[in-house]
């Protein structure tokens, strides 16, 4: 009877054996990748030439391992200016060929160039002239030679020690998509401010689409005080809106400063009767502010540079718009 049980095949492996394992893997998809180098050709310029002048969309179909790398190269080149996506060639026979259209590029991976349920649909693109680009491991393969363009995706070695599980080739294949969605990025002249616009809920979006307008408290809940104000008044302000400071305007709301937790211990250094001191009188004039079209990321760094928690928001006139502290900031989570 056979059995599953590899306990008795077991090595013993000291931490240099890991590590040694650990970087013939590495260092044999290195080499695999250095020599996808050379296929950076012609034919990879009719490929990206065909792509960019995609009417419709790249449809991505791969088995098996080839099917997971098709996904995440699918994935990327949606994320980057190029609409695509994966559809299973199991599936394809089966009814999903009618999401491919006569205006889309469809892209098979397969190692060895002979998967079946890929076979199978190749006829019904032809028939309906949809071109075909394909990234093989066997130039001579059916997919290979039936495709408009194939793509040299082959490896001398997996990583795998029994050169049977698929390492290297995926690997390589998924450099080679990655090639073509840069590409295409490249050539699409896909911005960082594009990428954030597919990628709003990410870090990157947020740093890219969030503007002070969106992050600072307006009307009510600014921290201001005239400056008549007693220091006491201003404490009372600032611990009513939160924010670690108020602004010090006059009867047109323009900003003459600011007086902030910092200035209060200064203030107290100094012996100052908070109850009978005027605002006026030890306010911080002509005060940093920012405006409300501001990227919100870009003010991190200046917050983060002049040492000050918060920043008063004003129009062109310098009238008292808003306000914001870095909570506000690490809420929105642009940092």
């Amino acid at each position: 009877m056979s059995s599953n049980n590899t306990d008795s095949t077991k090595q013993d492996y000291s931490a240099h054996d890991f590590k040694k394992l650990g970087l013939d893997v590495i260092n044999t998809e290195l080499a695999e990748i250095q020599a996808l180098q050379s296929r950076i050709d012609e034919t990879f310029v009719q490929a990206c030439q065909l792509l960019l002048n995609c009417k419709g969309r790249i449809v991505i179909t791969g088995m098996g391992k080839s099917g997971h790398i098709g996904g995440k190269i699918a994935a990327t080149l949606a994320s980057t200016g190029s609409p695509a996506f994966f559809v299973h060639p199991g599936e394809a026979s089966h009814g999903d060929l009618g999401m491919i259209t006569k205006n889309d590029v469809v892209i098979a991976l397969s190692n060895s160039g002979n998967t079946a349920e890929i076979a199978t649909i190749i006829p019904i693109l032809k028939r309906f002239a949809v071109p075909l680009i394909s990234m093989t491991g066997d130039k001579n393969s059916t997919l290979a030679t039936q495709a408009d363009i194939n793509l040299d995706v082959s490896v001398s070695k997996e990583a795998c020690p029994h050169d049977l599980a698929p390492t290297s080739s995926t690997t390589v294949a998924l450099v080679m998509g990655d090639a073509l969605a840069v590409a295409m990025l490249q050539a699409r002249g896909f911005t960082a401010e594009d990428f954030a616009l597919s990628h709003p809920g990410g870090s990157l979006g947020k740093r890219l689409l969030l503007h002070v307008s969106d992050i600072m408290h307006t009307d009510e809940r600014i921290p201001k005080v005239p400056q008549s104000a007693t220091v006491s008044e201003a404490l009372l302000e600032m611990s009513n809106k939160g924010l670690g400071m108020t602004a010090i305007v006059d009867d047109q709301n323009t900003v003459l400063g600011v007086y902030t937790d910092g200035d209060l211990r200064r203030s107290l250094d100094k012996n100052i009767d908070v109850h009978s001191a005027k605002i006026n009188d030890v306010m911080t004039r002509d005060c940093m502010t920012t405006t409300a079209d501001e990227l919100a990321a870009s003010i991190v760094k200046l917050m983060d540079d002049k040492g000050i928690n918060g920043l008063l928001v004003t129009d062109e006139n310098n009238t008292l718009i808003g306000a914001f502290n870095m909570h506000d900031i690490l809420r929105a989570g642009i940092v």
